[in-house]
Formats: structure tokens, C-alpha cells, sequence
């Protein structure tokens, strides 16, 4: 491990945050002064921000913790443009209106982690449409784009891998990458900043806004990445059955996301400590060095230690609770995650693979089909043994609601209204 003179270079090592870097010894003078100012953009593609940017939240929050001035960029401007990195065809474009209620809806989880105000290492928050929806075509072209190699960027895998696919891609998403370059340099005038971090994914992007900024007289520019989050067994981590793990309850409750860490892989649970918790080192340690039957303990305070960041200490202890009572007493419990149907579906007769597809179980009648066949499915907590079964009112508990379940650990209230 290389020592680092930084409390911030070290922390991110020493916790598993780094792929790559510009310029090591340059970032690492800078950060040590506290005197370093960092930025992550967050595209308004969703109403929420997902497990995946939940990564740079974090490297964002040791940013802060090391003494350092976080920014978070929100991509109002980007968002109009669409990122074709990681992508086999052209995003859907969304209306101005879609993009504005996506970032309202999301901007409130920064807070979560960061601390905002004025003093000198709290966090600000900007929107990259102030500047890219006021240039001037012309401008750009001559003032800018005359620093971009269009044979450079065919290299970049955002584009090479489209392009050897034989996949479309729009001029809109070509113009991507001069978008996200520009925004580094923007800031750097605007705020003084130092250094972009992001997923390795961004790193061509990245690397660009360094170059632009050297073209353009910027003081020097750093890039920063963080790996791609897999888990043990080499899949790309965050997404479950119900879909994406977002980091908005509303989206994905408090007690999913409880379940979602608490599912850890064993091989996973000491990595995932110590990119989604803040508990010390040392204290990893000790839960890492688990072993048999113990490693559920170290996995439950995953679970709860990664909630009670999002979603506060309540909310996971909560959690944890209820799955508790769920699987350990077999209770009904009623803070379980509840899906709504309308009450005449159920006096109709809902049939059940229609039950469980609604309550997000599973993604399709077909799996439900396969689940039913190998005993994975239940309701009430009786096993559903026929495909063609119906729930009727008569299925109701007396707190008047059907509980789904997909396993041991997966389960859901399904509540006519």
C-alpha cells in the first residue's frame, strides 16, 4: 500500500474506494493542505440516485471528513444530453419537466452524508444547466471544440464499443463527453476546484475535463476513480428481483434496503463495510474475521450500520426488527413493505403468479411459474403449490392485508384499497 501523506488518499485506500488517479502525488499534497475541492455529478435520469452512486456519495463524505470541500453537480444540463457510457443504445430524451421533478426528487439524499453550508469544507451543491443551456453555439465550437480530437475520441470506450457493436449513436451523445469536460473546467473558474471523481466507467470523460483544462489555462485538474461494484462471484452489484436498489425510500424502503446488505455474499461482507459504513477499521476488522454461522451477525450489522447512513438510525433499527420478529418468530409484522391493490381486483379474484408479479416478488409470470415448481413461493406462509390459484378477500389476514413471500427473506403485505 502506497503511504499517503493525506488523511483523505488514505482513508479511500485503505477502504477499497481507488482504481485509478492522475496524479497521485499531486492530489495527495493538495488534500493533506485541506485545502482541495472536489466535484461528482449526478445525472436526473431517475427520481432517484441508485447503490452505484451511492459510491460517490461516499468518497465525497470522507472528502469532507478529511477536511476537504465537497460539490455535488446536478446534471439539469447533462440530463438533455444523455450519457451513452455503459450503454447500447441512445437514452430516451426527457422534457425539461421530467429532468426538473427527477432533481427535486433526488437532491435531498446528499444531505444524508454531506453537510451543507458556508463554512469553509461544507458541501454546495450546483447545477451544470446555469452554464450549459446559456452557450452559445458558435462560441462553444470555436472557444472549446477546438480542443477535442474527434480521432481521440473514437477511442473512448463509450463510443469504440458502440461503434464495433454496429450500435447507432446520436450526435447528441457524441457531445457528451465535451459537456462533462466543460463542466470540470466551469467549476474550476467558478469554485477553484481541484478534482472530479467518479465511477471507473467515467474515467475517458474525466480525463478529458484534466486535458481541457490544461488546453485552456485552468490550474492543473485531478482525476479520481472509484472499481466497479461487483460482488464475490463477479455480478455487477445492485439489482435485486424487484429491480434497481435506489437509494430513495419512497423507491426502495428502509427494510429492502436493510434485507438488500443483509443478503450479502460472505465473501463480500468485510469490502462492503467498508464502502458503505463508517464504522472504524479496526472494528471491520473483527467482524471480517467471522467465520460459520457468526458471519450472519457481521452481515446484520452490514445491514444495519449501511441503512442507518441512508435512512437514519430508526429507520435500521426498525428494519432489523421487523425482519427479527419476520423470520425469527415467524410474526406478521406490520412494518413490512406493503403494496396496494384495488380492493375489486381481489373481490374479482387476483390470480396468484398476477399477485407476485404486482408485488414485485417477481419480474415475470413465467419466473413465478418456476418459483411455484421449486417450492420457493408462499402466501400466508403456506407454500403455493398451483399456478392457477386465486386470492380473494378470504385470504386476508385479520390486520386485512396477504403476505407474500419469495423465500426466506423476501417478503410483502399486499393491502386492497
Amino acid at each position: 500500500m502506497t503511504a499517503f501523506k493525506s488523511d483523505f488518499l488514505t482513508i479511500l485506500q485503505e477502504r477499497g474506494f481507488i482504481h485509478q488517479c492522475s496524479d497521485f502525488e499531486g492530489l495527495d499534497a493538495l488534500a493533506a493542505k485541506g485545502e482541495a475541492i472536489a466535484y461528482v455529478g449526478y445525472d436526473c435520469t431517475a427520481p432517484s440516485l441508485h447503490i452505484g452512486n451511492y459510491l460517490t456519495m461516499m468518497m465525497l463524505h470522507w472528502f469532507q471528513q478529511s477536511g476537504n470541500k465537497p460539490i455535488t453537480l446536478m446534471g439539469g444540463g447533462t440530463t438533455m444530453v444523455g450519457d451513452p457510457s455503459g450503454k447500447d443504445e441512445t437514452r430516451a430524451i426527457r422534457t425539461v419537466a421530467e429532468i426538473e421533478a427527477n432533481k427535486a426528487s433526488i437532491r435531498g439524499v446528499f444531505a444524508k452524508v454531506l453537510r451543507y453550508g458556508e463554512a469553509k469544507s461544507d458541501a454546495v451543491m450546483l447545477d451544470n444547466a446555469e452554464w450549459l443551456t446559456k452557450l452559445n453555439w458558435i462560441e462553444m465550437l470555436r472557444d472549446v471544440g477546438k480542443h477535442f480530437s474527434v480521432n481521440r475520441m473514437l477511442t473512448m470506450d463509450s463510443v469504440r464499443l458502440r461503434l464495433e457493436r454496429e450500435q447507432e449513436m446520436s450526435f447528441i451523445e457524441f457531445n457528451y463527453m465535451i459537456c462533462q469536460a466543460y463542466d470540470f473546467v466551469e467549476l474550476a473558474k467558478r469554485t477553484g476546484c481541484h478534482l472530479q471523481m467518479g465511477g471507473s466507467d467515467q474515467w475517458g470523460n474525466i480525463i478529458m475535463g484534466v486535458d481541457l483544462g490544461r488546453r485552456m489555462g485552468a490550474h492543473q485538474l485531478f482525476a479520481l476513480t472509484t472499481p466497479l461494484l461487483t460482488t464475490a462471484s463477479g455480478a455487477k452489484m445492485g439489482k435485486t428481483a424487484q429491480g434497481a436498489v435506489w437509494l430513495n425510500a419512497d423507491q426502495f424502503s428502509p427494510y429492502d434496503f436493510w434485507q438488500y446488505w443483509r443478503n450479502t455474499e460472505d465473501a463480500d461482507v468485510g469490502k462492503f463495510l467498508k464502502l458503505f459504513t463508517t464504522l472504524p477499521i479496526a472494528e471491520i476488522r473483527k467482524l471480517e474475521a467471522l467465520g460459520g454461522s457468526e458471519i450472519n451477525e457481521a452481515k446484520k450489522v452490514l445491514a444495519t450500520e449501511a441503512t442507518a447512513l441512508l435512512h437514519g438510525r430508526d429507520a435500521a433499527n426498525e428494519a432489523a426488527e421487523t425482519a427479527r420478529r419476520t423470520f425469527e418468530e415467524g410474526a406478521l409484522a406490520e412494518s413490512l413493505p406493503t403494496v396496494e391493490i384495488p380492493r375489486g381486483e381481489l373481490e374479482a379474484g387476483l390470480g396468484v403468479l398476477n399477485a407476485f408479479v404486482k408485488a414485485g416478488l417477481v419480474a415475470s409470470n413465467g419466473e413465478a411459474r418456476r418459483q411455484i415448481k421449486g417450492g420457493g413461493l408462499r402466501a400466508n406462509d403456506e407454500p403455493v403449490t398451483d399456478e392457477k390459484m386465486t386470492l380473494t378477500p378470504g385470504h386476508l389476514t385479520p390486520e386485512g392485508v396477504i403476505k407474500l413471500s419469495f423465500g426466506k427473506k423476501k417478503h410483502i403485505l399486499l393491502k386492497p384499497a
